[in-house]
C-alpha cells in the first residue's frame, strides 16, 4: 500500500492537543508474565515488527499553520528493547510495570512506544509494552501486536518525516484547512445544540459533587494498581445464575468496587463510563471509540443483573446517534487554543464521579505470544504518568478497570486513588476481595 492519505483523524487530533495542552495524557500498558526465560531473539522480531508498519510505526507530524491538520509519518520506535540487568522477585512485577510507565513516550517527537524487559529471580521474565494512547487505543495496539508476532505488519504507506518540502508543505496545509472552513460553522452549531441538550445534565453531577479539600501537594503521585484473575467457567457461570453475561458481570464488579472505595454519586449509584469499540476495517484512526455511561445500583447487582443488563442494552442501541452527535464539533479542533482546553477540562472535573470501565475482551490468540511462545499471564491497564494528588482531587478521585480474556481466565485490572483515603495497594487488594465475595466470586488478587 503506497500513497495513503497521512491526515490524522480530527479525535487523534484533539487527543493530541489535549496532551500538549495540559503536559500530560493517557498511556496504555500490557504486561506479560512468563515462568520461563523468554526468547530475545523473538522479542527483537517482534520490536522490530512493531516499528516497520500497523498503527504503531508512525508519529504526528505537525501542519505547518498553527490551525491545519496534523499528519502521521513513520516511526520505527525506540532503537531497541530495554533489558534490565538484575534480575528481581515475581512479588516486584506490578512495582516494575509501574516505573516502566514513567518512561517517556510521545506521540510527536517519539518514540511513540517502547518495549522492557525484566528477568525474574524465579526464572521467569516480564514483559511490557507501553504505548501513547494518542497512537492507539487497546483493540488497535492489540492487533499491531498479532500482526508484529505473526509477521504481518500492516503497510499504511506513510512518508518519512519532513519528506514535504516547506512552501509546498504550506500550500497543501492551507488549501486543506480553505476546504474545511464550512465543515466550522456546522461543527458550531453542533456544539451550540450540545451544550444546551447537557446542560441540565452537567448543571446536575457538578451539584452532586462535594469538591474536596485540596492536599496542595503537587508532586506527581502513582495510583496504586491490583490485578484478579478469575476462572473463566466460574465468571461465566455466575453471570448466567445472576441474569446477565459476561460483559455485565464486569459491570457489576465495576459497581461493587465503587462502592467499597466509597465512589457512588447521589441516591448511591454508580456512574460507570465504557468506552464503545467503533473500529471498522482497515481503520486507521489511533482511536476509534465512542462511549456510554450507565448508572449501576451496586446493591441490586450482587443478586440480580436484569435492570443492569437492561440499561446497557438500551444505552449501547443509542451509540451510533450519540457517536454522530458527540462527532459533530470536531472539525473546530484545530483552531482550540491551549488555554481553552485546560479550561474544558476543569469544567469536566465537576461532572460527577465517573467509573472508567474498559472491557478488551479476547484477543487474538497471537497477542499473547510476544517472544513467539505462549505467556502465562497478562494483564492490561491505563495509566497517566504526571498525575498529581491536586490533580486527583479535580478528578475528584479515580477508578478505572479494565478487563482481558484468556482462554481460561477472567484478569481484571484496578486503578484507584480516593482523596483523603490510605490509597495504599493492599487496601485496594481488600476492596476488590470484597466486591468479589459481594457477587459470589473467587479469584486470586494480586
Amino acid at each position: 500500500m503506497t500513497g495513503a492519505d497521512n491526515t490524522i483523524d480530527l479525535g487523534d487530533q484533539a487527543s493530541f492537543t489535549g496532551l500538549r495542552a495540559l503536559g500530560r495524557g493517557p498511556l496504555i500498558q500490557y504486561t506479560w508474565i512468563y515462568d520461563r526465560p523468554v526468547d530475545l531473539d523473538g522479542l527483537r522480531r517482534l520490536h522490530r515488527n512493531l516499528g516497520s508498519g500497523g498503527l504503531l510505526g508512525r508519529r504526528i507530524e505537525r501542519s505547518r499553520l498553527p490551525f491545519g491538520r496534523h499528519r502521521w509519518v513513520r516511526s520505527t520506535g525506540p532503537l531497541d528493547l530495554d533489558i534490565a540487568t538484575e534480575t528481581r522477585p515475581v512479588a516486584d512485577v506490578n512495582d516494575w510495570a509501574n516505573e516502566r510507565g514513567y518512561v517517556p513516550v510521545d506521540p510527536e517527537h517519539g518514540p511513540p512506544w517502547h518495549l522492557g524487559v525484566q528477568p525474574l529471580d524465579s526464572g521467569g521474565a516480564a514483559v511490557s509494552l507501553v504505548v501513547s494512547h494518542t497512537i492507539g487505543d487497546g483493540l488497535a495496539i492489540s492487533e499491531a501486536v498479532a500482526d508484529a508476532v505473526n509477521g504481518t505488519p500492516r503497510d499504511l504507506g506513510y512518508p518519512v518525516a519532513a519528506s514535504r518540502p516547506r512552501r509546498a508543505a504550506l500550500r497543501e496545509d492551507i488549501r486543506q484547512t480553505v476546504r474545511s472552513v464550512p465543515s466550522w460553522f456546522r461543527a458550531v452549531v453542533g456544539a451550540a445544540k450540545i451544550a444546551r441538550d447537557q446542560k441540565s445534565d452537567l448543571a446536575a453531577s457538578a451539584k452532586s459533587v462535594t469538591a474536596p479539600v485540596s492536599s496542595g501537594i503537587t508532586t506527581p503521585v502513582t495510583p496504586p494498581f491490583v490485578t484478579a484473575v478469575l476462572d473463566i467457567d466460574e465468571w461465566d457461570q455466575r453471570a448466567k445464575a445472576l441474569g446477565g453475561t459476561s460483559n455485565v458481570l464486569f459491570a457489576a464488579f465495576a459497581a461493587r468496587v465503587g462502592q467499597v472505595v466509597g465512589r457512588l454519586g447521589d441516591g448511591g449509584r454508580a456512574m460507570l463510563s465504557f468506552p464503545v469499540n467503533i473500529r471498522t476495517e482497515g481503520d486507521t484512526r489511533g482511536n476509534a471509540l465512542s462511549t456510554i455511561t450507565v448508572m449501576a445500583d451496586p446493591e441490586k447487582v450482587s443478586t440480580d443483573l436484569t435492570e443492569l443488563r437492561g440499561d446497557i442494552k438500551r444505552e449501547l442501541a443509542g451509540v451510533d446517534e450519540w457517536t454522530r452527535m458527540m462527532l459533530t464539533p470536531l472539525p473546530l479542533t484545530p483552531l482550540v487554543p491551549k488555554f481553552a482546553v485546560r479550561r474544558l477540562e476543569k469544567m469536566v472535573l465537576k461532572v460527577g464521579k465517573p467509573i472508567g470501565c474498559s472491557n478488551l475482551g479476547r484477543f487474538p490468540a497471537a497477542f499473547n505470544r510476544p517472544d513467539g511462545t505462549e505467556a502465562e499471564h497478562f494483564h492490561a491497564r491505563l495509566i497517566e504518568p504526571g498525575l498529581t494528588p491536586v490533580d486527583l482531587e479535580r478528578l475528584n478521585g479515580h477508578l478505572f478497570v479494565v478487563s482481558c480474556q484468556t482462554p481460561t481466565s477472567i484478569v481484571l485490572t484496578v486503578t484507584a486513588w480516593e482523596p483523603g483515603e490510605a490509597n495504599s495497594k493492599a487496601a485496594l487488594a481488600d476492596s476488590i476481595r470484597k466486591a468479589l465475595a459481594e457477587l459470589g466470586l473467587t479469584g486470586t488478587v494480586d
